[in-house]
């Protein structure tokens, strides 16, 4: 019986310790940060979807500024040539790539609205006020999953460095935290406004 129960006992033992290091805890955790990775890139392909839609829109209105136009569609295609994969979201410099390439794109769109408001002739047709509406709702959609992502990588950085998890990630999975979603550097100034 006692050689029974030595033989158990290591196993019981390995079992108890296995099941606190946080293994799968981490794992989780990681999956939920590709999940809202997923989810954000979903939105900012939408808003890359509806550019071009919006640019055709705007083209038609007579004598546009063409360099507004131009803008755009120059940050568009840095913005959807720039990927990044769950894998590189350790990575700071990708990261800061990544999100300078949106806020470009974010920055000309908002440079294209405020030119239309000299064309009430453009504001006043169904399929801008319909693509605007549309870019509005995406750009509120893009917000919600920056913050959801932004969420889920504070569990995540905050369940690899807590111990025991923190002695299981150093010993065997080997994480590295994942960059936060931070805001362009030209949202830091503060706008200025004049009458």
């Amino acid at each position: 019986m006692i050689r029974y129960i030595s033989r158990v006992f290591p196993f019981l033992l390995a079992l108890v310790m296995l099941s606190g290091c946080g293994y799968n805890t981490m794992q989780q955790n990681e999956e939920a940060v590709n999940r809202a990775w997923g989810d954000l890139e979903s939105q900012l392909q939408r808003r890359a979807d509806l550019v071009p839609n919006l640019v055709a829109t705007v083209k038609g209105a007579a004598n546009f500024e063409k360099e507004t136009l131009q803008a755009v569609i120059e940050a568009r295609a840095k913005a959807t040539s720039i990927q990044l994969t769950p894998e590189m979201l350790s990575d700071p410099d990708a990261m800061s790539k990544f999100q300078s390439a949106q806020g470009e794109l974010s920055s000309s769109l908002s440079r294209l609205l405020v030119a239309v408001e000299r064309y009430p002739e453009l504001k006043a047709t169904q399929n801008f006020r319909d693509l605007q509406v549309q870019l509005e709702g995406t750009e509120n959609r893009i917000s919600v999953a920056r913050q959801r992502y932004n969420e889920a990588v504070q569990v995540f950085n905050s369940s690899i460095r807590v111990f025991p998890n923190s002695l299981t990630n150093s010993l065997v999975l080997k994480l590295k935290p994942k960059a936060y979603f931070k805001a362009d550097e030209a949202a830091r100034a503060v706008p200025k406004v004049s009458f």
